[in-house]
């Protein structure tokens, strides 16, 4: 929900409620004679100078300017699409998936926080390949976004419990400090990625903004997870490919 939420809107749920909360706000500093501290405990700010640096972030103008000028400004949260999204989906995404039927599959790796605003993934693969390769089946790395522990900070940001691993032959004699998980079998619908990893969040956007909202196949709440075949090189390699494994009923 909260990838395709922020591919059809351009924002996160929790930075899309906050906005609405200012909205809300904007509206009374225009339509009401409430005081701004009443206006900000009204949309859940513990003080007006909150309130007021989270206002003038959005709208630009202080809650003060704002009512003095008469604004009545519309928040406008979709992106607009830029030539070098066109670009990208034309050229790095396969845009019909290749479905597939896959067996339950056991990954061993680490397990680590990102959000949105502060990416940890880099580390967390960095750790991985320093990890000896011999428990795992072949050489492709796996990244799990373990959707069902994502929480929201007050600051609208998400916070995603990720695996970075390699698929095993079971769980058997494997060092105590690598993570399990088991990946649950069932139908995956696998675009391929291509390019800078950059763009990937481009990907994730055309998937769940675009071929989502046309196709007749419907997301299982099964986790979704990348693969990487190829070693990465470089984060900006033209190269690079991405598997991306998004489970359907």
């Amino acid at each position: 929900m909260t990838r395709l939420f922020s591919s059809v809107l351009g924002e996160s749920v929790g930075h899309y409620i906050n906005r609405r909360r200012l909205y809300n706000a904007s509206e009374k500093l225009i339509h009401s004679d409430q005081k701004v501290i009443d206006i900000a405990l009204d949309c859940g700010y513990e003080s007006s100078e909150a309130f007021s640096r989270a206002f003038k972030a959005v709208f630009g103008y202080s809650p003060v300017a704002y009512r003095k000028a008469g604004l009545d400004l519309v928040i406008k949260a979709k992106k607009e699409l830029a030539p070098e999204d066109v670009c990208h989906i034309a050229n790095h995404i396969s845009h019909a998936p290749k479905i597939i039927l896959l067996g339950e599959t056991e990954v061993a790796g680490l397990r680590g926080t990102t959000s949105l605003s502060d990416n940890q993934l880099p580390g967390l693969w960095e750790q991985f390949h320093g990890l000896n390769k011999d428990f795992f089946t072949t050489s492709a790395g796996y990244g799990i976004c373990e959707t069902q522990k994502t929480a929201y900070t007050k600051d609208g940001d998400a916070l995603y419990s990720v695996m970075i691993g390699g698929p095993v032959k079971d769980f058997d004699c494997l060092p105590l400090e690598l993570a399990k998980k088991t990946l649950r079998a069932g139908r995956y619908a696998v675009f391929t990625h291509r390019g800078t990893l950059g763009n990937l969040y481009k990907t994730y956007q055309y998937i769940f903004g675009t071929w989502l909202q046309t196709t007749r196949e419907e997301l299982d709440d099964r986790e979704d997870f990348e693969v990487y075949e190829h070693e990465i090189l470089s984060f900006d390699d033209p190269d690079n490919e991405v598997k991306i494994f998004i489970p359907i009923k």
